[in-house]
């Protein structure tokens, strides 16, 4: 039976430490303007969805939902395609 070797933690100092440090305050700032995007874009699609009900068509357009879903695979693989369907979920509200 062929066994990788277990690898010894490596400790991280000096300034890479302070770089991680950065890294993890800039992926902190991307995180809150995911957030925020993600509320405006469920604002808007609540909007369209009432939008759409009031005007007696139906509330979702699996057309658009299809053309959001290849846009999102397109740019991010499968699991951006999965990303995509999250966003849609948390759109629709309560069906």
């Amino acid at each position: 039976m062929n066994s990788l070797p277990a690898l010894a933690p490596v400790a991280v100092t000096g300034t890479d430490v302070e770089r991680i440090g950065e890294l993890r305050t800039e992926i902190d700032a991307c995180d809150a303007e995911i957030i925020e995007l993600v509320q405006r874009r469920l604002a808007v699609s609540r909007e369209i969805g009432a939008l759409r009900k009031a005007s007696g068509g139906t509330r979702l357009n699996l057309a658009r939902e299809r053309q959001v879903l290849s846009r999102f695979r397109e740019a991010l693989g499968t699991d951006g395609a999965t990303l995509g369907m999250l966003l849609l979920r948390l759109g629709r509200g309560t069906l």
